[in-house]
């Protein structure tokens, strides 16, 4: 679980986010009443690269606090949304002096990975579908992964000022496909 500051800001490391057996401030767990729970965490970090890379290993380390392994396929396929979005978020969507937010809520009833990252750019909006990319191209195939991978994905405005892009992905179907595997 996450103790520290989950803030990291500009280039230079303040304090990188540290992982205990406690539950952290910056998780929350929701019950509807009927035994249910929903597990999750929220971080945010600079809007630069290291911002992004940080963004996507903590994500690894929420999953793993969740149960599911880094080396997992769940966990891995987290990693690779996360990762792209954040990219994203950072090569278009930065606003100097605005942090990139990380949300991950772990909806165990449902079997969803739910993934948010938000940044304050409200005018540069995503596709609606992921663009075609050219083979010999330098970039372009972030949201076709993200597309490949996630259950669904889209985004939606963040107020007071930016957006939010998310996708959800199955925690099932990467279970199942690792005991077909064994």
């Amino acid at each position: 679980m996450l103790t520290g500051t989950t803030t990291v800001s500009g280039e230079e490391p303040r304090e990188e986010p540290r992982w205990s057996t406690e539950r952290p401030a910056a998780e929350a767990v929701a019950s509807d009443g009927g035994g249910t729970e929903r597990k999750e965490v929220t971080a945010q970090f600079a809007s630069s690269p290291r911002g992004a890379r940080l963004a996507r290993r903590f994500a690894v380390r929420g999953m793993e606090a969740w149960g599911h392994p880094p080396v997992s396929d769940l966990s891995c396929t987290i990693a690779l949304v996360v990762g792209e979005l954040a990219a994203n978020a950072v090569r278009h969507g930065r606003v100097p002096g605005r942090d990139v937010r990380l949300r991950l809520c772990l909806d165990e009833v449902a079997g969803l990975v739910r993934i948010e990252v938000a940044d304050a750019a409200a005018a540069k909006r995503p596709p609606a579908a992921p663009p075609s990319s050219y083979p010999d191209g330098e970039s372009g195939r972030g949201l076709l992964l993200v597309d490949a991978l996630a259950l669904r994905w889209g985004w939606t405005s963040r107020h007071p000022v930016g957006k939010t892009v998310w996708a959800e992905c199955a925690v099932q179907a990467w279970t199942s496909r690792a005991l077909v595997r064994k």
